[in-house]
């Protein structure tokens, strides 16, 4: 149910946070004016609160809070019972959120203030502090966005911060607990609003957009998660999306036609590079991802469009294709279904009275290629080359030399 006296309430106090952290940004020499200000409206809220009776008015308050300090609770640790596996379960999945959330707020604010963050040292942090906060019958816990949030606004520099609020909570729980009974929920509310609205960074969105589209659909699923549903559900909507775009390139390689650059031995894609051009007999094609199961089927599949297309192209022309060309650079690893769909494809090259060629394979697959040629017609000399410019000079002399042959 919609309260007037809520919404005027947070807006006025939304104000004065944003206006306060807009006057320390101005005169840096204020900064005490915007870290200061959370703490003035918590204190201005809960007298106006109190003062006017405004719970009775519509305006949500924290209400009476437990005092004190929670009891030990590592006696009551047990390993047996019928809730164990359920336990189990609920702490893997609640530990992989709170790891994914702690670790991705961390990069945030690293990205803001350019230092790194070890994910290696964050995990352990997080794993001791809920080991510690376990024996005490705490939440888990890990590095919230909406307080690293406020912290960040607030100025804080060093860990040294965490230290002292936590001096805070604790004095706080043991003798100011009453104080905070009529503490209004929506300061609270415009007090994380104030602070996330600082970290929206709209030229990042913008230039997000213009290089890659779908990252910015990724981004507007977490934004909007974060915002409307809650902080885990938004950051698994993100990797979950992220996760299906790294499948869909391992399965989806991109493979493109290269083409001659006039008067230079460079070849480029045809695509990209519109000045450059075809060499008549000749497929090149550049694979750019590495050969696995994953992909293996889908490469060859589109290895041999290539070839009906260009066959049909040429077809129009009055030429035929005799060599295909493949451009490994990119190719850092291959499995053993990688290397079967090459000698799939090399037969398929020869009945169509054509051969394959490979340039430039790297170490690894080289050493897999012969391994696995043990009848010596696929790995010959004749049919590796480590550029493309030296694959078609030296096949092209060859041609000529055997049609000069023939001709005499």
């Amino acid at each position: 149910m919609w309260s007037w006296q809520t919404i005027l309430m947070g807006f006025c106090f939304l104000v004065f946070l944003l206006v306060a952290r807009h006057v320390s940004m101005k005169r840096p020499k204020l900064f005490w004016v915007s870290a200061g200000a959370p703490l003035v409206s918590v204190i201005l809220s809960t007298l106006l609160v109190f003062a006017f009776k405004a719970q009775h008015h519509g305006i949500s308050i924290i209400g009476k809070l437990q005092e004190g300090l929670n009891p030990p609770s590592w006696n009551m640790l047990q390993f047996r019972g019928s809730h164990l596996g359920l336990s189990i379960k609920t702490g893997l999945v609640t530990g992989i959120i709170s790891l994914t959330e702690g670790i991705a707020v961390g990069r945030t604010f690293a990205a803001l203030k350019n230092y790194k963050v070890d994910g290696n040292k964050e995990m352990m942090a997080i794993g001791l502090m809920n080991m510690v906060g376990s024996s005490t019958s705490c939440y888990i816990t890990t590095g919230a966005f909406s307080r690293s949030a406020v912290n960040h606004n607030a100025g804080a520099k060093s860990a040294v911060s965490n230290i002292v609020m936590s001096i805070t909570v604790m004095v706080t729980l043991l003798f100011l607990m009453p104080l905070f009974q009529y503490t209004p929920n929506v300061v609270l509310g415009a007090i994380i609003v104030s602070a996330v609205v600082g970290l929206i960074d709209i030229p990042a969105a913008c230039q997000i957009w213009k290089i890659d589209k779908f990252d910015f659909i990724v981004m507007l699923c977490a934004f909007f998660g974060v915002i409307f549903i809650s902080v885990q559900d938004g950051l698994a909507m993100a990797v979950g999306m992220s996760i299906f775009k790294i499948l869909q390139q391992i399965t989806r390689p991109k493979t493109v036609m290269l083409g001659n650059i006039p008067g230079t031995d460079i070849f480029r894609d045809l695509h990209h590079y519109k000045e450059s051009m075809k060499i008549p007999g000749f497929l090149i094609l550049s694979i750019e991802a590495p050969i696995n199961f994953a992909n293996s089927t889908y490469l060859n599949e589109r290895i041999l469009r290539w070839i009906e297309e260009y066959e049909a192209e040429d077809h129009k022309k009055q030429s035929s294709l005799q060599f295909v060309v493949l451009v490994m650079s990119a190719v850092s690893t291959i499995d053993t279904s990688g290397v079967s769909i090459f000698k799939e494809l090399k037969k398929t090259v020869e009945k169509k009275g054509a051969e394959l060629v490979l340039v430039n394979p790297l170490g690894e697959v080289m050493e897999k290629l012969q391994k696995s040629d043990e009848a010596g017609d696929f790995m010959r000399p004749d049919c590796l080359f480590l550029t493309v410019g030296e694959a078609v000079a030296t096949l092209t002399a060859t041609i000529k030399s055997q049609v000069s042959n023939h001709v005499v």
